[in-house]
């Protein structure tokens, strides 16, 4: 049995001569939770329902369990599961009237189907409100009770398609954790998300933009390999007029900046000679009464990452 459960080559996708998905390529190895990132509009979820046999690819093939997903879509497709961006559930019905109603679509006998919903029940932490309505629940709640009705036919690869959009921090931490758990028990997992901070999560990675794919690696390696230059992190006391002032440098050519953003309090800006530099925009802020707070060059984010290759990759188009 190979351990490559999904091998894209050249997969492309048109409509009306836009081009969403360009000859894209990548494989996801058996086990692994794969993580798909880009921005809305990248490419993903199209990709993601070309895989799933969907949507038919203008260009290119996708092995999906070792079939041609375009000329056995139906067959592979009762080794899947799938859970959409948008929650897909029945508000009107409770929780176990869910999963018996999925678990019966799926084709479970009675013996396999109680037995899944147990499972399904323990592994979203449902116990004790298998009686309650769905509409009644919260966001992750409900994010919990679509992803055990996406396991009950115990799929050999799951599809998440922007899985947490929506829900909170807290909740996407649990969701994360029951994704872990599946992985563990030998389920393959391909994400789709724009949260970078879950792409951390993932054992794989590739970065699509505009319809390429711009990274590939794990998380670490594509930290190591695809950064250009070095991240700055400044603390200071006022964020705001500091990402102003290090604008209005960046434009006026004053000092090599290649990126200024803003993560919560604090600031990063990332240069090609960071050590260099530091001083010199340390002085400039306190020029304008700023005070930087703590500088120091740290390893960048995949959010760093993502927009260094996002900007190499236009560069280059």
């Amino acid at each position: 049995m190979t351990d490559q459960v999904i091998v894209v080559d050249g997969l492309t996708k048109n409509f009306d001569g836009f081009c969403a998905v360009d000859h894209i390529s990548f494989n996801v190895e058996r086990g692994k939770i794969f993580g798909f990132l880009g921005p809305n509009g990248s490419g993903k979820t199209t990709t993601m329902r070309m895989l799933l046999g969907l949507l038919e690819p203008s260009d290119g093939r996708a092995l999906v369990l070792g079939e041609d997903i375009t000329r056995k879509a139906n067959e592979v497709r009762t080794r899947l599961g799938y859970m959409s961006q948008r929650f897909s559930l029945y508000n009107d019905l409770t929780v176990i009237e869910n999963l018996h109603f999925y678990g019966q679509v799926y084709g479970l006998n009675t013996h396999r189907l109680n037995e899944r919903t147990r499972f399904a029940l323990e592994m979203a932490d449902l116990v004790g409100r298998e009686n309650e309505m769905t509409s009644n629940l919260s966001g992750g709640w409900r994010q919990r009770l679509a992803l055990g009705a996406a396991i009950l036919h115990h799929p050999d690869l799951l599809f998440l398609d922007e899985p947490t959009a929506g829900v909170d921090p807290l909740s996407r931490r649990a969701f994360w954790d029951l994704l872990y758990r599946l992985a563990a028990g030998g389920t393959t997992i391909f994400v789709t998300t724009h949260y970078m901070d879950e792409a951390e999560n993932c054992e794989e990675l590739a970065f699509i933009h505009n319809g390429h794919i711009i990274a590939r690696g794990s998380p670490d390696s594509i930290k190591r390999s695809m950064m250009r230059g070095q991240v700055i992190e400044l603390n200071p006391d006022d964020p705001a007029q500091a990402i102003t002032l290090l604008h209005q440098i960046q434009r006026s050519g004053e000092m090599a900046l290649e990126e200024v953003a803003l993560y919560g309090a604090q600031v990063h800006v990332v240069a090609l000679e960071a050590e260099k530099l530091m001083k010199g925009i340390g002085a400039r802020l306190h020029d304008q009464g700023i005070d930087p707070g703590r500088m120091a060059v740290i390893e960048p984010t995949l959010e760093d990452v993502f927009i260094s290759c996002v900007r190499e990759a236009e560069t280059t188009s």
